[in-house]
């Protein structure tokens, strides 16, 4: 599909929506927001980053990585993307800045890495070129070995406070896998950006931060640098989960979802040695991507979660001042939600895969 960049009046970032009085305009907590089209004709986008000097890095799950200029120019396709297996859920994944960016270029992604039969959740990093046309000498960090099944991937990393870098690892199906301290699938890992694992729990995995995970999509750090994760359940039982080390988070031993032919789930919603999620869904939504918001565009959404509803096309917003409740921020543009990010200026962005496009949220004039 043709990618496009939609720019119009004098303003960056506003598509043709903004042509048509009131187009593009929903009524939120916050007040009216106008929601504009940044960037279309993408296929599966799954991952959006920001540059510091403005311009922005989606990934297409097929394989593709684009760079987009804030002055609409033309998009410029980056070269020098590992190979990667675009089958059921996988394919190229994630896509990460680090705060370092202006002296480094390292751009992170993360991405199924073909093997054999199938593929494994890999992580690695490459050094974008000065005219950002390729990724140069792309080294491959981390992966997990590679299992058959298209499902559970993951995947999200994180740069922590500290410059080490959390990565989520989905169970790629097997749900024994995230009890099994032995494999990585199912966990969230914690690294030093060359790989080696920081503060590792005796007897896991090396790299092993937290276990008992199903297929965590969205990743954040709070405003105090824990980090949060948003992650599928079954049927019924998706969850926000904050992680802390050593933990177990459950998954499939309790859950609040039944299996899709009915049955219960593992021994029940509680077990001694692991955690409650702090929130979950009942039915699923199918969440993907994790933003907690600083406040600077939206101030009455200071510390609010926004997540993003595969299922039911819609964005999620939790207040946790008031219990998690939900927001459900919907309009056509919310089409299958993969990703959501807070812009340099505090706009809220997102991804939509039904729409094949990136989104740009702000306070309607």
């Amino acid at each position: 599909m043709e990618t496009t960049f939609a720019k119009c009046g004098a303003a960056l970032f506003v598509s043709a929506l903004c042509t048509a009085a009131g187009a593009g305009t929903i009524d939120t907590s916050a007040g009216r927001v106008q929601i504009t089209e940044v960037a279309g004709g993408l296929s599966e986008p799954w991952g959006l980053a920001f540059l510091p000097d403005g311009r922005f890095l989606v990934t297409e799950r097929e394989g593709a990585l684009t760079l987009f200029a804030a002055d609409g120019a033309d998009p410029v396709p980056v070269q020098g993307v590992p190979p990667v297996l675009d089958r059921g859920q996988g394919g190229l994944l994630d896509v990460m800045i680090p705060r370092d960016f202006d002296r480094s270029r390292t751009v992170w992604l993360t991405y199924a890495k073909p093997g054999g039969r199938g593929a494994g959740t890999a992580l690695g990093r490459g050094t974008l070129s000065g005219d950002g046309t390729e990724l140069q000498d792309f080294t491959e960090v981390f992966a997990a070995p590679a299992t058959r099944g298209g499902v559970h991937f993951g995947s999200r990393v994180v740069e922590a406070l500290d410059g080490t870098l959390f990565l989520t690892l989905g169970e790629r199906g097997q749900g024994a896998n995230a009890q099994d301290v032995a494999r990585p699938e199912g966990k969230v890992l914690h690294m030093y950006p060359d790989g080696n694992p920081v503060n590792p729990v005796d007897g896991w995995v090396p790299q092993a931060h937290s276990i008992g995970h199903r297929n965590p999509q969205g990743a954040a750090l709070d405003a105090d640098g824990a980090l949060w994760l948003v992650e599928h359940g079954a049927q019924g039982g998706d969850e926000v989960n904050r992680v802390e080390r050593g933990r177990n988070y459950g998954w499939p031993v309790i859950a609040y979802g039944i299996n899709y032919n009915g049955d219960p789930l593992g021994i029940g919603t509680k077990a001694d040695g692991m955690e409650q999620p702090v929130h979950y869904w009942d039915p699923s939504i199918a969440p993907s991507g994790l933003m907690i918001h600083s406040g600077a565009m939206f101030p009455d959404w200071r510390g609010d979660m926004f997540t993003g509803s595969l299922k039911f096309d819609y964005i999620a917003r939790l207040d946790p001042d008031d219990g998690y409740a939900e927001e459900r921020i919907a309009a056509p543009e919310t089409a299958r939600v993969r990703d959501v990010r807070e812009g340099p200026d505090g706009a809220i962005w997102f991804l939509s895969v039904g729409q094949g496009a990136v989104y740009r949220m702000t306070p309607a004039d």
